[in-house]
């Protein structure tokens, strides 16, 4: 990867590709989820239900993926995940029912994190080189947030052809019809995304005797460090966060009075923020240490969720909702933009980083498996404003326990946190 002039084209492709893997399993969901909810016929707790077996098939998959990616070409598993991942687009277009999407989701669990995850994290690191790391990851994370918001805004559009001008008329025909165009935009957006992978990013060696170290001796050094462990709840509770965007569209139609289209569009256009925020928090934490810039958004993403747990529209004004929304979509998109610093900030070993990154994912990711089913038994146990309000309670108790996490990390000195290299 010494070729300057193809620098920009493989973070290019690294970015792209980094968010249309997820595109199908995650933002039909996030940004059409009134709509997948009545066309599929499920309710919330259904669809976390169906995310769940999803979350458990990822989890699982995040270790031995590392290991796969030390083994065997990274370009040929990100464009075998990519293509396996667009197959399923197609089934999803069919509308299955209730089994057949839990199979599905199940099967993008494995096709999205066991092929791609480490790949990609691996082709990444190799494209910093050793003083560009934090260049890299804030521009594929910030990077992929721009691709998100890109495609949900022509999806949107998309949307909005198939459905009748009067939205008042719409039937469920005409629902199906909308959501199925939807769903083939992103199943050609995941296809293209493996030609680029395949026509751009080269070939790089693997190393056996390191994947070795990281797989056997590295992982008992790991799990004796608590650091990793504080890490690991430290982006349970930011991903938690995360996970709970999906749940803005369903915020919008039921508490701010929007309808189907207009909910698509606030979360599509608040999606924007991920890119901005991401890179912004990046320059700050070069400049501050980054586990004290993770408690300070900690302490507004808990002070922005309680405001929302008490209150609505009618009686605090939409201004402030307004305000509440905007100001946690900036802080969660700025926590998951920089979560992984920790790392550096903590000292930990480089011979031994792909296995705590590993183990952290591991712990950390499992939102996939419980989040969902938790919000959509709180939002269907109190259908309206009301369960929004509880779903936002939740949210607010992973604030305050990341928040705790990331002091008790920050009160850790350096000196004392790295670890004895592995031989």
């Amino acid at each position: 990867m010494n070729n300057h002039k193809n620098q920009w084209l493989i973070i290019f492709c690294l970015v792209y590709a980094g968010e249309m893997i997820f595109s199908l399993p995650f933002h039909i969901p996030r940004f059409f989820r009134p709509t997948v909810l009545d066309v599929f016929d499920l309710n919330n707790a259904e669809l976390g239900d169906i995310f769940a077996v999803y979350g458990i098939l990822a989890m699982l998959a995040y270790f031995p993926g590392g290991v796969i990616a030390d083994h065997f070409s990274a370009r040929k598993l990100m464009v075998t995940s990519l293509v396996a991942t667009s197959l399923g687009g197609l089934y999803l277009a069919q509308i299955p029912g209730g089994i057949g999407l839990s199979l599905l989701f199940g099967y993008w669990g494995l096709t999205s994190i066991l092929l791609f995850w480490a790949a990609m994290i691996k082709v990444t690191r190799e494209w910093g080189g050793t003083d560009k790391q934090g260049i890299a990851f804030g521009i594929l994370d910030g990077g992929r947030g721009l691709v998100a918001a890109c495609a949900a805004s022509i999806a949107v559009w998309i949307f909005s052809l198939v459905l009748p001008a009067h939205i008042e008329t719409l039937t469920h025909l005409q629902q199906q019809q909308a959501i199925e165009s939807v769903i083939y935009f992103y199943t050609v957006m995941t296809l293209v995304a493996a030609l680029f992978i395949w026509w751009i990013i080269p070939e790089a060696g693997s190393d056996r005797n390191a994947a070795r170290v990281r797989a056997f001796t590295g992982i008992t050094v790991v799990l004796r460090q608590r650091v990793v462990w504080l890490q690991a709840v430290i982006i349970i509770c930011a991903y938690s966060g995360y996970k709970g965007l999906d749940y803005y569209a369903l915020y919008a139609r039921d508490a701010l009075a929007m309808n189907e289209i207009e909910s698509a569009q606030f979360t599509t256009i608040a999606a924007y923020l991920r890119p901005v925020a991401a890179i912004a928090t990046g320059f700050i934490v070069d400049r501050y240490i980054a586990s004290r810039v993770i408690v300070f958004f900690f302490i507004v993403l808990f002070s922005s969720y309680i405001i929302l747990s008490f209150t609505s529209p009618p009686s605090y004004g939409i201004n402030l909702i307004y305000i509440n929304i905007i100001i946690t979509f900036i802080a969660v998109y700025g926590i998951r933009g920089v979560y992984f610093a920790l790392i550096e900030e903590t000292k930990i070993a480089s011979n031994v980083t792909g296995t705590a990154v590993g183990l952290i994912s591991v712990i950390g990711f499992t939102p996939d498996i419980f989040f969902a089913p938790i919000a959509g038994r709180i939002l269907d146990a109190s259908p309206g404003v009301t369960g929004l309000q509880n779903y936002f309670l939740m949210l607010s108790g992973f604030a305050i326990i990341g928040m705790l996490a990331s002091l008790m990390l920050a009160r850790f000195k350096p000196g004392r946190l790295a670890l004895n290299d592995v031989s």
